[in-house]
């Protein structure tokens, strides 16, 4: 019978035919031992090496052949804490760059501070089954993006351009030979408001429009230039004295430029040396003075920086005055007794310099804020937070930052050490940039 000569097949317990291939294999990797435990491994990478990178594109498809290029810079690290070693990942900054494609332009950059996944870090690990050995490093997470290579006109846009031009010469022509009178009258007006060429207008000009146009450059050479009107605006301006054409920072604002030499010389710091020996602590009343008298006192070249120290701390003295629309000094025992123990010579300077006839007006008033600025500026090594001066002088963000702008310093916003509002940095360095002038248009 048939049932005698069909043979019945073998039941698979779990339901499922395995290949014989494939059960072949698994039976060799079971039989290939496997190591118990697993050990990790930490890969530190060196400051020339380039570190792994997890890349995302939204939005684009990029072709195997784009080559990259990386690019690496070292960030400010704006905490106090000593470098660990891992500190060359995490105060360098990573991009990558690639003009390989015909059109396009890619660019990969990591999250900045603030950015969606700034806080997370992200590592690749590699095992190996043989050693049981798992070496994980760190990678950077980064999003390439693609920008289109801006391309020059062709020849064929430019031979456009110039047929273009013809075609606009010969409607001209047209318009004068079949125009109407309307037409023709608007082509003239356009042909005598166009802009020819000065040698060319010379030859066309008729003797009488050039006997004109001398009388008016007689008239007008004595004019004032627009040179010269900008050099009035920025002297007229309440800018301190600064040699302004210098390469080094330095050089810009001096001492001896703001006070004089011999000012200077008269300034009494004997108590303050005194204290500084003693290490005494001594009573101020400018927080921006006291934060800065222990630093300057045991610095270098102590003596000079301590009298101009002494100087700004009888401009903050003299500053209390300006009070009222129309503030005016006093009498000379009163003040006197405010820029206590200032010597007969430094009030005098102080009080021709930032006033007139015992008014202290608005341009006296700026004068004396730029140059509290520009001394705080050299006592703090051209940068320093702001919050402590505006406070002895009375000024908010805005006011700072609008006459600290007139000595050509730049304002920083920077985020503190704790989490909170930011840090009100000014900086003075070069190139320095003032405030542009304006001019007011006449009406017609």
């Amino acid at each position: 019978m048939t049932s005698d000569k069909e043979k019945k097949r073998k039941r698979v317990q779990d339901g499922t035919v395995q290949p014989k291939k494939k059960k072949a294999a698994t039976q060799s990797a079971v039989e290939q031992p496997q190591p118990s435990t697993v050990k990790v491994a930490s890969v530190q990478l060196d400051n020339n090496s380039c570190p792994p990178i997890i890349a995302t594109h939204p939005g684009l498809r990029i072709p195997g052949s784009v080559q990259f290029q990386a690019y690496s810079k070292q960030a400010l690290s704006k905490s106090r804490k000593k470098p660990g070693r891992n500190a060359a990942s995490a105060t360098s900054s990573l991009m990558l760059q690639s003009s390989s494609h015909s059109k396009l332009d890619y660019t990969a950059k990591e999250d900045g501070p603030g950015g969606r996944e700034s806080h997370l870090k992200h590592y690749i690990g590699v095992f190996d089954p043989a050693t049981g050995k798992l070496s994980v490093v760190e990678a950077r997470k980064m999003a390439v993006r693609g920008v289109v290579r801006s391309q020059q006109p062709g020849e064929e846009d430019l031979q456009s351009r110039v047929t273009s031009k013809n075609m606009r010469e010969l409607r001209t022509d047209l318009g004068q030979a079949f125009g109407t009178r309307k037409a023709k009258k608007a082509l003239a007006a356009i042909t005598e408001n166009a802009i020819v060429d000065p040698d060319q207008e010379t030859e066309t000009l008729a003797a009488t429009s050039q006997a004109v146009m001398s009388e008016i450059g007689k008239v007008t050479h004595t004019m004032t230039s627009q040179g010269e009107l900008e050099a009035r605006a920025t002297d007229a301006k309440p800018r301190p004295p600064g040699n302004f054409e210098a390469r080094e920072i330095q050089d810009v604002y001096t001492f001896q430029g703001l006070i004089g030499m011999e000012i200077l010389n008269a300034i009494p710091i004997k108590d303050w040396q005194d204290a500084v020996k003693k290490g005494s602590n001594k009573t101020f009343h400018s927080a921006f003075i006291a934060s800065r008298f222990n630093p300057i006192g045991e610095g270098l070249d102590p003596t000079i920086r301590l009298k101009a120290l002494r100087y700004l701390e009888f401009l903050i003295k003299f500053s209390k005055l300006i009070k009222g629309r129309s503030p005016r000094v006093p009498a000379a025992d009163k003040l006197r007794e405010v820029l206590d123990p200032a010597p007969e010579p430094v009030i005098q300077n102080i009080r021709r310099k930032f006033s007139s006839s015992q008014l202290i007006d608005k341009q006296h008033k700026e004068l004396l804020y730029t140059h509290c600025f520009a001394l705080a500026a050299i006592l703090t090594n051209f940068e320093f937070e702001s919050a402590q001066l505006r406070y002895d002088l009375g000024l908010d963000e805005k006011q700072f930052a609008l006459y600290f702008k007139e000595i050509g310093g730049k304002i920083k916003k920077v985020v503190g050490a704790e989490k909170g509002p930011q840090i009100q940095m000014a900086v003075l360095s070069l190139p320095l940039e003032f405030p542009k002038t304006r001019y007011i248009r006449m009406k017609r």
